[in-house]
This record gives structure tokens, C-alpha cells and sequence, in this order.
């Protein structure tokens, strides 16, 4: 499957099946994260891969309630997926020369080059006929805790990998023109 191919079939997966994953595939999985581009290459990411089920239910117990305190969906998946990545950054290093911010962002940049990783995982993993989904409501100093992090190492994303039960119908998407300016903002 070629990259626009997998981007356009590329869905949030959140049931899979119990099938399990292989060292092979996942190799591949998390040589796409390691070829990911990072701010300055520092590379600031370490992945915990997951796959004990023990370890799998406490990540999950420390899944926030989506809005009014409805369950969060993705705590299934976290759960029962063959294995979910977790993703850290370390702190003070994106966006970082000479140990000082070098934007207004501060460590924003951690994140950017985190979400370009795991966005490497995730369609590399639908090229291979697996789901993902991107998790970031959970409380992460408690998956902090329940993993090890280190404190200078933030959690920023968990990914369940595996099988998909089914695969959804794509969501609706905003025009072109609704996102697009030219020149300036606003000018369409």
C-alpha cells in the first residue's frame, strides 16, 4: 500500500481482534517511528511497547472520562489490543539549543515530533492491515508511574496496535476551502 493510499483508509481503530502480534511486524512498526523526522534530529522519543495485560489494565484505569465523565472508548482498546505503545518524550530537548527554548514554544516541540512519530506508526501499521488509534486522554504521570518514567521524560501518547474487529467508514472531512487561505489568513 503506497503512503496517500494508506492515509486515505487510515481509521481510529478502538476493537481488535485477539490475534497476536509479531516481533517481525512490530520491528518494522517501530523502524517507521525511528526514521521519523524531529526538531534538530534529537530524536527526543523512547517508546515503551506494551504487552503484558496486567500492565495493559492499569494504563487504562488511568483513562480519563470523556465530557461529562462518560467512559473514554479507547480504554477497550488499550486493554485488548496485542499491544499498545506508549510514547515519551524528553523534556527540554525539541525546540532546545544550548539548553534553552529556542521558540515561544518551549517544550511544544516535544509533542510536534511525537505526533509525527506515532503518526509514522500509525500508517505504517495500516499499510501492514492493522489498526491504531491515537490515545491522549489519560492521566500521564499516572502511566508515568506505572511504567517507570523517568522525570525528566514526559508520557505524551498511548497507541493500541493490532487487528481490527472491523474497519469503520471514513468520518467526514472539511472542504478545501474551509481550511485553506491564500496569502493571508482568511483570504480564500
Amino acid at each position: 500500500m503506497d503512503v496517500i493510499e494508506a492515509i486515505k483508509n487510515r481509521r481510529s481503530i478502538r476493537k481488535y481482534k485477539a490475534d497476536p502480534l509479531d516481533e517481525k511486524t512490530l520491528g518494522v512498526i517501530l523502524e517507521s517511528a525511528r526514521l521519523a523526522p524531529s526538531w534538530a534530529n534529537t530524536q527526543c522519543w523512547k517508546f515503551v511497547v506494551v504487552r503484558d495485560p496486567a500492565i495493559k489494565a492499569q494504563i487504562a484505569d488511568t483513562m480519563v472520562g470523556i465530557g461529562g465523565g462518560a467512559p473514554n472508548p479507547a480504554a477497550g482498546a488499550v486493554r485488548n489490543a496485542p499491544v499498545t505503545i506508549v510514547a515519551c518524550a524528553e523534556k527540554c530537548t525539541a525546540g532546545y539549543y544550548g539548553g534553552k527554548p529556542s521558540t515561544d514554544k518551549g517544550d511544544g516541540w516535544l509533542l510536534f515530533d511525537i505526533a509525527l512519530a506515532m503518526e509514522h506508526i500509525a500508517l505504517t501499521a495500516c499499510s501492514l492491515g492493522l489498526g491504531t488509534v491515537h490515545v491522549g486522554l489519560f492521566d500521564a504521570p499516572k502511566v508515568a508511574g506505572v511504567l517507570g518514567v523517568p522525570d525528566n521524560f514526559m508520557v505524551v501518547e498511548l497507541m493500541p496496535i493490532g487487528y481490527p474487529e472491523f474497519q469503520p467508514n471514513p468520518r467526514p472531512r472539511k472542504d478545501m476551502g474551509d481550511i485553506i487561505f491564500r496569502d493571508k489568513f482568511g483570504q480564500k
